[in-house]
């Protein structure tokens, strides 16, 4: 039988299409079980599917599942009918009616929809009329469900003016990858627009758009796919561009009403008169003149609004371009809180004058901490330059703090939220460790991680075992979690020790062969010229006690179908220093070479895992699968961190 598990805490948007696809999965004959766990998210993302055949998937692959297996999902049905052109694919109610009514009837803002558009209310009334059954399934899954909370931090802050709900928004600059500061911003803002109170909020994706020589439609569906993979479903996207006119008349406007004047001077001369104290000499020109010079400064723009503003405020102090009012933007989309990090906050009192000059409607502003992490670089602009120059594979490399490096590293998307949700919108800043970070993720990997032998390439030793003549197999347990189920252990005469292990045994030790059982060291080989150990006899030793042993070691049968070919990855910090300091030159603080790849040998039971598979090599650690093995071509593993010496 097949099993569905779902994280009943996640985003019902992400969660119910799977959820109705197993159902009518069931009603088609398919033996299939729905199972809930109380979680933000699973190992893998907010539902998990196992198979028929065992095969563990996730996300989109579950729905394609399904599309490959059910009757009727791989060519157009035909019948005749009036309501022909309501389904999606054909003429009669697919899978695909059912996933995108699942996806539909998750979010929010389309279930509110229903009273205001008589055509989605028509197309739901339609799927729910021909199959009645969605309706139970979706009961069944409102039971199951319950709202998120948070634990561990204190997210009671004193909101003001929630009576309404709350209205958030996350406004990414699409120039790179999310990364785990951004991750904490985009999930305290969703948090509160869709968990708090009493959760009648929304949560806006504005993309920050405005500096075109630096974006990429590349970098807004990483950082969509991104969210989602957080568990994060915006209500809404928008982008800054969308309000250029906006922005536009705002600024003709306080030019108009002398609370704000065009300047031109360059970046550097600006800087220099902010720091003596000098006042501008465009402040004192008419208005005339400067609604002259600020319809030349647009037009002579080539990105269309990069236009220096200066606010008459007391301190003088200019604006980034025009888009950094953003408390007008708000205005307009409605946002009611403004979520951010402290590095704003000397901002605040001057968005305060910008609503006030503008008339606007008042935002409440909460600033919590950025999260910093030591010998880590959060800076865009830095992370840039580190990928440029080629330090790293790209923004998914391992050793970046992007979501994707840190998930292609290992990490969960369920610790990821958990540690992020457990930091809270506290103010209080701290340069934490990463420690913390990994022993939270190995408490959701090491319950799951199947467990296998790898023995390093380099100076293995050939050990010669008496008491088994010919080569034979057996099933063991891959975990103490017996659900993971068995690996095959292949025995043989001749088998593969490490040579870190062979150096420190002693003829007539006993010693254990995991997986196997005891065997005594008759005969210990060393090389004249190295002093390492070259070859060694072991007698097996099966009916003593592995309990009386010191020495438990792992080995692998050396024949040629159990041994593939691995690559085992570790990773160091990118930074030497714990913290960069303002003078610093980043690239003589780089660690480099900051990965190390060992050659190895892992048994026959790696050739068949799949990409992101997390399993752990007895007495090695716990690994991702980066590549899978294909071809002759090694298996190519990430190492883990579990948080000790992290």
């Amino acid at each position: 039988m097949a099993t569905l598990t779902v994280a009943s805490r996640a985003n019902p948007a992400l969660t119910l299409p799977a959820v109705l696809a197993a159902a009518y999965a069931r009603g088609h004959g398919i033996p299939l079980d729905v199972t809930y766990e109380n979680v933000d998210l699973l190992t893998s993302g907010p539902v998990e599917l196992v198979t028929l055949n065992g095969r563990p998937l996730a996300g989109d692959d579950i729905l394609d599942y399904f599309h490959d297996i059910l009757p009727g999902c791989q060519t157009n049905q035909r019948e005749h009918s009036s309501d022909r052109l309501t389904q999606i694919i054909g003429y009669s109610i697919t899978l695909a009616d059912v996933a995108i009514w699942g996806a539909l009837r998750g979010n929010r803002v389309i279930v509110g929809l229903r009273r205001k558009s008589p055509n989605v209310n028509r197309w739901f009334n339609f799927v729910e009329s021909r199959s009645p059954w969605v309706i139970k399934a979706v009961d069944e899954f409102n039971s199951q469900t319950q709202v998120k909370k948070a634990s561990g931090a204190n997210y009671n802050i004193g909101l003001k003016n929630v009576e309404n709900g709350i209205v958030c928004r996350f406004p990414p600059e699409p120039s790179g990858y999310l990364h785990i500061g951004h991750a904490k911003a985009a999930l305290l803002n969703d948090y509160f627009a869709h968990q708090h109170g009493n959760a009648r909020g929304l949560l806006i994706c504005r993309f920050d758009d405005t500096n075109p020589s630096k974006e990429s439609q590349e970098f807004m569906d990483a950082i969509i796919h991104d969210l989602s993979l957080l568990g994060i479903s915006p209500d809404r996207v928008t982008y800054s561009s969308d309000y250029f006119r906006q922005m536009y008349e705002a600024c003709r406007e306080m030019i108009q009403s002398r609370k704000a004047y065009a300047d031109n001077t360059t970046k550097e001369v600006m800087q220099d008169q902010r720091m003596k104290g000098i006042p501008s000499t465009c402040r004192n020109m008419s208005i005339e003149e400067s609604l002259f010079r600020f319809e030349e400064m647009k037009s002579g723009s080539p990105q269309g609004l990069k236009w220096c503003i200066r606010a008459k405020i007391s301190t003088d102090n200019p604006n980034k371009a025009l888009r950094d009012p953003v408390i007008y933007r708000y205005s307009i989309e409605q946002v009611t809180h403004a979520l951010r990090t402290n590095e704003y906050r000397d901002r605040n009192a001057q968005y305060r004058w910008m609503q006030e000059a503008l008339g606007l409607r008042k935002v409440d502003i909460w600033d919590f901490s950025r999260l910093s992490f030591v010998r880590t670089v959060l800076s865009k602009r830095k992370l840039t330059a580190i990928v440029d120059s080629g330090v790293v594979w790209g923004w998914d490399d391992p050793r970046m703090p992007t979501v994707r490096g840190i998930r292609r590293r290992g990490c969960t998307i369920a610790a990821l939220r958990e540690f992020i949700l457990e930091q809270g919108p506290s103010q209080n800043i701290v340069n934490m460790d990463w420690t913390r970070f990994w022993a939270m993720n190995k408490k959701h990997i090491d319950p799951v991680a199947a467990r296998y032998t790898a023995i390093p390439k380099v100076e293995a030793v050939t050990a010669l075992v008496d008491g088994i003549e010919m080569s034979m197999s057996a099933e063991k347990l891959r975990h103490k979690n017996r659900s993971l189920g068995t690996k095959t252990v292949v025995f043989n005469k001749e088998i593969l020790i490490g040579q870190a292990d062979a150096r420190l045994f002693e003829e007539n030790e006993r010693i254990t062969l995991m997986n196997w059982g005891n065997a005594v060291i008759d005969k210990i080989g060393t090389s004249s010229q190295t002093g390492k150990i070259s070859s060694l006899r072991l007698r097996l030793d099966l009916t003593s006690d592995v309990k009386t042993t010191d020495k438990k070691i792992t080995w692998l049968a050396k024949e040629a179908g159990n041994l593939i070919p691995a690559k085992l990855y570790t990773f160091n910090h990118l930074l030497m220093k714990d913290k960069l300091e303002k003078d610093d030159d980043l690239t003589s603080c780089l660690t480099i070479p900051s990965e190390r790849c060992t050659e190895a040998w892992a048994d026959c039971n790696v050739s068949r895992l799949a990409e992101d598979d997390i399993i752990q090599f007895d007495r090695i650690g716990y690994f991702r699968v980066d590549r899978a093995y294909r071809g002759g071509d090694a298996v190519v593993l990430f190492n883990i961190p579990t948080g000790k010496g992290t």
